[in-house]
């Protein structure tokens, strides 16, 4: 009996590990063909199998799966592990036609936004599913293409008109992503600008399927704090400390024109107009997209900082927790 697979069990293969084999004689392949297949038609087999790699799993097809079937036996009688497209490319393309492709409009957003969105999009779609995405924000062209390449997925197309990118992304199974592409940040600063870029570059390495650790110690245990007002016993020294230091993300003053606090103020107000995500915004993304965000204990000792003042979703550690990171990761930053 022919070894066989359906259309739906080819789109979630991972492409690295099959390879995929058009039967059908040249002048078909007008009508279109699957991607990543090479075309040996039936008739030349026995001349091209030096073409078919004995170390991945084979899928085959035709136009309706008839001709697919004899070759699959065939190859399968010298070694191969082959298996026959059910339907043929009319099957195939019947299903791809059947997948409703998504529109997004991520116009007025700026940097993570766009990548993030597109990121959750994909994670709920089908393999083989379209998305269609337009952006008026520049660095789009450039961040998708990286994107499309580290995750998998196919770029289509990409064009610009009148000053608005558009992209057809196709989801693709993504390849499993190594251990060293893990991302480590040291977050040392306590000021606003430098913690916004710190989290906007975690949220893009987590929408990129990475696995991100922030390593939270002295000053950038600011960040963490909870707004309101705690009630924690102290020591006199802890109080101290606890009343020079800003509480919580919205009394971070900025590392250059801070302005008594003017600075700030401007910052979030342009970033509210540009449609860039607030502060606050990127850490609740962060955290829903799986980064870990870890609080070093001896700094907390040090400055008097409790974890019941810390916001939710903070997990302590120490140095051997942050070694243990930065040893899988390929990047750490220290900020």
């Amino acid at each position: 009996m022919t070894k066989s697979i359906n259309t739906e069990e080819l789109l979630e293969k991972n492409i690295g590990e099959i390879q995929i084999i058009d039967v059908r004689d040249s002048e078909e392949l007008i009508l279109g063909k699957i991607e990543n297949s090479i075309n040996i038609p039936q008739s030349k087999l026995s001349f091209n199998l030096d073409k078919i790699d004995k170390t991945k799993e084979i899928i085959v097809y035709c136009k309706t799966g008839e001709r697919s079937d004899k070759v699959t036996d065939e190859l399968n009688s010298l070694g191969y592990e082959a298996y026959s497209l059910e339907g043929g490319f009319e099957k195939y393309q019947e299903h791809i036609v059947g997948l409703k492709a998504i529109e997004l409009d991520v116009k007025g957003q700026m940097c993570p936004g766009p990548i993030i969105k597109i990121a959750d999009t994909i994670n709920e779609i089908q393999n083989g599913q379209k998305i269609y995405v337009e952006s008026d924000e520049d660095a789009f062209a450039s961040d998708i293409k990286i994107w499309c390449e580290r995750t998998g997925n196919k770029l289509e197309s990409l064009i610009i008109e009148e000053n608005i990118i558009k992209a057809t992304i196709i989801k693709q199974n993504l390849p499993e992503i190594p251990k060293d592409d893990d991302k480590t940040f040291v977050v040392f600063s306590g000021d606003l600008d430098k913690t916004i870029a710190a989290f906007i570059i975690a949220n893009g390495a987590a929408s990129m399927g990475r696995n991100v650790t922030m390593f939270f110690t002295f000053w950038g245990l600011n960040i963490l704090r909870k707004p309101e007002k705690v009630s924690v016993k102290k020591t006199l020294i802890e109080k101290a400390f606890g009343f020079m230091m800003p509480r919580g993300t919205k009394k971070l003053g900025l590392s250059r024109m801070n302005m008594i606090g003017f600075g700030p103020k401007m910052i979030r107000s342009i970033m509210d107009q540009k449609g860039i995500l607030s502060l606050e915004e990127l850490i609740e993304s962060a955290k829903s997209h799986g980064v870990r965000i870890v609080a070093c204990q001896m700094s907390m000792d040090i400055m008097g900082i409790h974890q019941e003042e810390l916001i939710e979703g903070v997990e302590l550690g120490g140095v051997a927790t942050f070694i243990g990171s930065g040893e899988k990761s390929d990047m750490s930053l220290f900020i």
